[in-house]
């Protein structure tokens, strides 16, 4: 496999993570009540899957 298509395949899995993590936080208040960061990083982490999925329709 390329280097390229690991790297963005990682980013991807990363940010899944972070949309995952910060997602259950949200609903769940696991880490404290810190509504506006976890809507924040929810987006980052959104836009990262976004970049990540473009990134590898355009390696193909």
């Amino acid at each position: 496999m390329e280097t390229e298509k690991v790297i963005t395949y990682s980013a991807i899995g990363v940010a899944a993570i972070i949309v995952l993590i910060f997602s259950l936080d949200l609903a769940a208040g696991i880490f404290g009540r810190y509504v506006a960061m976890d809507v924040l990083f929810i987006l980052g982490g959104a836009f990262l899957l976004w970049q990540g999925v473009e990134t590898i329709f355009e390696l193909r």
